[in-house]
């Protein structure tokens, strides 16, 4: 296993942990959730933008463009969804809370995901290692929530 992607994978859990705070904050700061969203993805969209560019990618063709699944563009809609409720949630709920909960549904997920072989995932079958990792995980959120 890369331990570059270990490591990446888990530095990526502690700025999504940090994002949330920070635009909770921002929400306070310009009075609106939907529009610390807004600004959120808008400077996401300007560093994906500039690392596209200093990659020298290539747009797709327009035949191409068209040709791409509806539920293929919906990952930002989820994005949004996902950004929305942290920011509404994370000052009720708690960082930990939010955070917990939302790693737990990811996991549920994404057993499923692997397990079928979903969205054009790899099998990675559910074997009772896994599950009794994730039943774990899941019996930590529970301590976690039940504060």
């Amino acid at each position: 296993m890369n331990y570059f992607y270990i490591l990446f994978a888990f530095l990526v859990g502690i700025a999504i942990t940090v994002q949330a705070g920070v635009n909770a904050n921002l929400r306070h700061a310009v009075g609106s959730p939907i529009l610390a969203a807004v600004i959120s993805f808008g400077s996401g969209f300007i560093c994906l933008v500039l690392m596209f560019l200093a990659s020298g990618g290539s747009l797709p063709s327009l035949e191409t463009v068209k040709q791409i699944s509806w539920w293929k563009w919906m990952g930002g809609a989820m994005g949004a969804v996902y950004m929305i409720t942290v920011i509404v949630s994370v000052q009720k709920i708690g960082t930990a809370n939010m955070v917990s909960l939302s790693v737990a549904g990811q996991l549920l997920a994404a057993m499923v995901l692997d397990h079928y072989g979903l969205l054009g995932f790899s099998l990675h079958p559910a074997n009772s290692w896994r599950i009794l990792g994730i039943l774990f995980i899941m019996a930590g959120v529970l301590l976690v929530v039940r504060n």
